[in-house]
């Protein structure tokens, strides 16, 4: 009996619940828990066991470094006629052969701190490392925000001593020129104390340490680099204009200021986006903690695998449980019966199908601990896929089954709770 007084279909305790609508949020949108999350775009290579992916955008802006660098060798380097062309798409590879090195710059120290690396992607303006844990000390998120601005000064000097090697004025010596200064940039720009730049997550480390409170350090980082987004949407046309950045005011037509105008638009979206995203996601991470294996699992009835499919309902039923988990003889646990396989039997059938013929055999993995909570408990789903998990006590004794479709609500859910920022 439910508690209006109805009568309860005997069955319906372990029918799979239709899914909620999903609910509008502004948050990132991570894998679900337990499948594995796709690669975007094409696989380059595995250094340090960490797949790059280079996505379908970098081609966009790959073109146009091309077209603007190849431009520049136009005037500098006049004899070199259509071969500019080739010329600048070298110098637009060697870039984000720079940018690569950035990123692996912070794949290794998260390595080095056993923090597990999903990908790097090369991606429209710069590259990414998907870093999935966050660090456990101020310390040590100080060191892996500086070590990527770190590489892009060393590669700076690398590239400015190798000017000194080759005549000026030469395609090496232009080569060399652009790196030189492009890697330098890319370093002064991360280190802008501002969330999602490398500066904004050394200024976190700083604020955490003083405070001790890894969630102030979020906050006070991600609105300075939302204060920043609006500098460099005003900021970087109104610096154009005046010949501040090397070209004099009466040069610049109306093309080029739309261009800046765009420019300055583009990152200054980005940097609003990433610091309201870094802030959600901290928000999310400190609601995390309610997500455990204990409080998500279903309550579950050992069935033998010849028990017909009725009658285990009607034994669940009775327990009010909603799984049921095979057994042996002896009791041990051997497969968990399947919700979509349950659904698809029809009323009339159940007596005659037995259990085991629905089952899923326990496999490495699917067994979970009723007290893995939070990123553990994703992170463990993620790395065993399945539909369903068999969750135990310390002991050895089954607590229940874990639906990964329940998971999946409740962070959907969890996500949709935090508050604005």
């Amino acid at each position: 009996m439910d508690e209006s007084g109805k009568s309860q279909d005997p069955e319906e305790s372990v029918r799979p619940q239709p899914p909620e609508p999903p609910e509008q949020h502004n948050g990132p949108k991570g894998p679900p828990p337990g499948k594995k999350k796709s690669g975007g775009g094409i696989l380059m290579g595995r250094p340090f066991g960490v797949p790059v992916y280079v996505a379908p955008s970098w081609f966009l802006v790959a073109a146009l470094i091309t077209w603007v660098f190849g431009g520049q060798l136009e005037r500098v380097l006049p004899e070199l006629g259509a071969a500019r062309y080739l010329v600048s798409l070298f110098f637009a590879v060697a870039f984000y052969a720079s940018v690569l090195v950035h990123e692996l710059a912070h794949t290794v120290a998260a390595l080095r701190f056993k923090l597990p690396v999903r990908r790097i992607q090369l991606q429209f303006f710069g590259g990414v490392s998907e870093i999935e844990k966050e660090t456990e000390t101020p310390g040590r998120e100080f060191v892996l925000a500086f070590v990527g601005p770190l590489l892009s000064l060393v590669l700076a000097g690398v590239f400015y001593a190798g000017m000194q090697l080759v005549e000026p004025g030469t395609v090496p010596g232009v080569l060399l020129a652009g790196l030189m200064i492009s890697n330098l940039i890319v370093a002064v720009f991360n280190l802008l104390p501002g969330l999602p730049l490398d500066g904004g997550r050394m200024l976190r480390a700083l604020v955490w340490k003083i405070t001790g409170r890894p969630m102030s350090g979020t906050i006070a980082a991600a609105w300075v680099g939302r204060a920043l987004a609006v500098t460099v949407l005003i900021g970087l046309p109104l610096l154009t204009h005046t010949g501040a950045l090397g070209t004099a005011r009466p040069e610049i037509g109306g093309a080029d200021s739309l261009t800046d105008a765009l420019l300055a638009a583009i990152l200054a979206a980005i940097i609003w986006t990433g610091a309201g995203n870094s802030l959600r996601m901290a928000r999310l991470r400190e609601r995390l903690p309610d997500l455990t294996a204990r409080t998500l699992t279903r309550r579950a009835v050992p069935v033998e695998t010849d028990t017909p499919l009725s009658e285990a309902l009607r034994r669940a039923n009775d327990a009010g449980a909603r799984a049921l988990v095979v057994v042996d003889r002896q009791g041990t646990p051997t497969a968990l019966v399947r919700e979509a396989a349950i659904v698809g039997v029809p009323d009339h059938r159940r007596p005659w199908v037995p259990v085991g013929t629905l089952s899923q055999d326990l496999k490495d993995g699917m067994r979970v601990s009723a007290e893995l909570a939070g990123e553990d408990l994703l992170e463990y789903l993620r790395a065993t896929p399945a539909t369903e998990y068999l969750v135990v006590e310390e002991t050895g004794e089954i607590y229940g089954v874990l639906s990964t479709g329940d998971v999946e609500r409740a962070f959907v859910s969890a996500m949709a709770r935090k508050a604005a920022p």
